[in-house]
């Protein structure tokens, strides 16, 4: 193995990430389209701009509703390679645009002589400020899109993931009246393995029973923090069992974790924290009060963290949950290619918009199918 290719194999290999027989293979390969370097002149540099997500439907939670959400986009340039990452900012993060690029603006990546250095560069990242995280996950997200460029590999076998494992995601149906969910179930009730309701207002059965109308595949549903009395809840989720749904996502208030720990011990089906968490650090104080944690990128930082987070919830017995906000192909297949982890993936924000910047992952039969294309994968759209 030459210098240059053991130097990147030792960066990745410290840095946690798993690399294959046939990736070093590849990345000893004389014939790479465009040889690299390590420590060289070559410098990064970093590009934003917001982006407003338009949305094909108002989504409406039990919270809020919106027809748009805030996003910006970043690349990351390295040596005649570049990495694609992403923010979104839905309502509940308390992030904006302004916010996000005020953050970038004090990124000052050109320090960094080296894109493998992904701890140091990630750890002065993070140093930053205490939130932003969606800012923090947009340059994670470029950081390992551009990282498997330059190693001519795709994202998921850096961290030694089969992408035959990439289970079916859920598609969601958001809050509405019944001739509108109605609608929305028959455009995706073929095209998908299970479906995703949210729930959390006076209509909740009324929501269930209207998609019943059309179709009998598995059901996730997602209150929210919509339910208020731990005992009204727990006597809708033994309903919604009977009416074919699989498992729950965040069912009171975050902020009343003996009531969630309460239904989840009484509970007949599986029930996921999102709100309730955010981060590593969040994890011990939920043992207990879930069966399992959602993951989000924009949450917690980046795709470094959600890894950490995954194999934290399999140590301790936890089911794992890789979710997403209204996003483009690019944190969405960011996401998408570490969902081998997952029991559930709920990765369709990019179907949720109309102005996709990018071509990433798929969804076959329901199922999520990963890019084999270096780094993400993605495809920019003319």
């Amino acid at each position: 193995m030459k210098r240059r290719s053991f130097l990147k194999a030792s960066v990745l290999g410290a840095s946690g990430l798993a690399i294959t027989g046939n990736a070093l293979t590849s990345c000893c390969n004389e014939n790479r389209p465009k040889p690299y370097s390590v420590g060289g002149k070559a410098r990064m540099h970093l590009r934003f701009f917001p982006y407003e997500l338009q949305l094909r439907h108002t989504f409406t939670v039990a919270s809020y509703s919106r027809t748009t959400t805030p996003d910006v986009q970043l690349e990351i340039e390295y040596d005649g390679f570049t990495g694609y990452g992403e923010a979104s900012m839905p309502p509940y993060l308390g992030q904006s645009t302004e916010s996000v690029c005020s953050f970038l603006q004090k990124v000052n990546l050109e320090q960094f002589p080296d894109p493998f250095q992904l701890e140091d560069i990630l750890a002065y990242v993070d140093s930053l400020s205490e939130g932003d995280s969606a800012a923090k996950a947009a340059i994670d997200i470029a950081l390992h899109d551009l990282v498997g460029k330059l190693l001519g590999q795709p994202m998921y076998r850096l961290f030694g993931l089969d992408p035959a494992k990439a289970p079916s995601t859920t598609f969601t149906i958001g809050i509405d009246t019944p001739d509108i969910v109605r609608r929305k179930t028959e455009e995706s009730a073929g095209l998908f393995n299970i479906l995703k309701v949210k729930v959390g207002l006076h209509n909740d059965k009324e929501m269930i029973e209207t998609i019943r109308q059309v179709t009998d595949l598995p059901l996730a549903v997602d209150a929210n923090q919509g339910w208020k009395d731990r005992e009204k809840a727990l006597e809708e989720i033994f309903w919604l069992k009977e009416n074919g749904v699989v498992m729950v996502e965040q069912p009171m208030p975050k902020d009343r974790p003996d009531d969630n720990a309460w239904i989840t011990e009484r509970s007949p089906l599986p029930i996921y924290a999102d709100e309730a968490i955010q981060r590593l650090t969040d994890l011990p104080s939920i043992k207990g009060a879930y069966h399992g944690i959602n993951i989000k990128l924009m949450k917690c930082t980046g795709i470094r963290e959600a890894y950490r987070m995954a194999s934290w919830a399999r140590a301790e017995g936890m089911r794992v949950m890789l979710g997403c906000m209204t996003e483009t192909s690019c944190a969405v297949s960011a996401a998408a290619h570490l969902s081998p982890l997952a029991d559930f993936a709920d990765l369709d924000g990019n179907l949720l918009i109309s102005n996709d910047r990018f071509e990433g992952v798929t969804v076959q039969g329901g199922k999520l199918i990963l890019p084999n294309r270096p780094g993400l994968g993605l495809i920019r759209k003319q």
